[in-house]
């Protein structure tokens, strides 16, 4: 127990680099370069806090840092990412679909789009926000063993995840490349919630990759093994979220891609983290 977990040391590495990559580029008066700075306090305060006094409270401390920081940080990029890489690589991703996939998968699926069909995409991509509070939620304050292999997993995927955010910041064919779609999206009123809230929530640098494939197939993989009634619940949502992200354009292709491997590392992680704390033994493992 007494041990840095692979998610600290990927997310502190992600933290380490774009505060000194805001050094560089801002200095150190930025507001952006001191959130960074003062993430990565609170980050070894939090673990060195747990390690110091190994409890279940503390450890649900440790847990929280990250749920507050995954969601204060992807915000914040919308000002921290320009001041370190104002280019877009929209046009480069679309290249990639290009050569790699021989086109784009958004384009494959305009003979589909109908009214009907965008609503359904919408309340799919949407619902992905509140299910994965939910589960940060709930695994935070459950069993520590399940609950150690999940977060490593689950963060050590944002980690890497919000590294490629700031190597390769794109905003996503909705906007970059709206020009080579001849059939609009039109749905009901979930389509228009979300066209309403999706420039809000965006912080436009959030394409490659896409953690929404990511996150969801890595939570619907863990799922199988500790909450089995909420992964059959989630199987057929999940389906229709992965391919709402290039049927609504919010993602190219490799972005999809790279949300899969993404997500078979969590799992290969989450995997590690288990297998060492069921080698540690009961006691260790309870935090007491």
């Amino acid at each position: 127990m007494n041990r840095l977990l692979p998610h600290e040391i990927v997310f502190g590495c992600f933290l380490i680099v774009t505060a000194v990559r805001l050094l560089v580029a801002a200095g150190p008066a930025n507001t952006q370069t001191l959130l960074y700075f003062c993430a990565i306090l609170l980050n070894v305060g939090a673990v060195g806090f747990c390690l110091r006094w190994p409890r279940t409270s503390t450890w649900r401390l440790r847990f929280v840092f990250y749920i507050v920081a995954l969601n204060v940080i992807f915000i914040d990029m919308r000002w921290s990412i320009p001041l370190i890489s104002a280019a877009k690589h929209d046009v480069a991703l679309w290249s990639w679909d290009m050569r790699w996939l021989g086109g784009s998968p958004s384009i494959w699926l305009e003979p589909l789009v109908t009214p009907w069909l965008t609503e359904t995409m919408s309340l799919a991509y949407g619902a992905f926000i509140p299910y994965l509070l939910l589960t940060l939620i709930l695994y935070a304050w459950g069993d520590l063993v399940p609950a150690r292999a999940f977060y490593s997993g689950l963060f050590t995927i944002y980690g890497i995840g919000y590294l490629g955010y700031t190597l390769l910041p794109a905003i996503g064919p909705y906007v970059a490349m709206a020009d080579h779609f001849v059939v609009p999206l039109h749905g009901y009123w979930i389509s228009d919630l979300l066209t309403a809230l999706y420039p809000i929530g965006t912080n436009r640098c959030d394409a490659f990759p896409s953690l929404h494939v990511a996150a969801s197939a890595y939570i619907l993989a863990v799922d199988f093994r500790y909450r089995r009634l909420w992964y059959y619940g989630y199987l057929v949502p999940c389906g229709l979220l992965w391919l709402s992200t290039v049927y609504l354009r919010y993602h190219y292709g490799v972005d999809v891609l790279a949300g899969v491997v993404l997500a078979a590392v969590g799992l290969a992680v989450a995997a590690h983290v288990r297998q060492c704390d069921d080698v540690a033994g009961p006691v260790e493992r309870s935090g007491s």
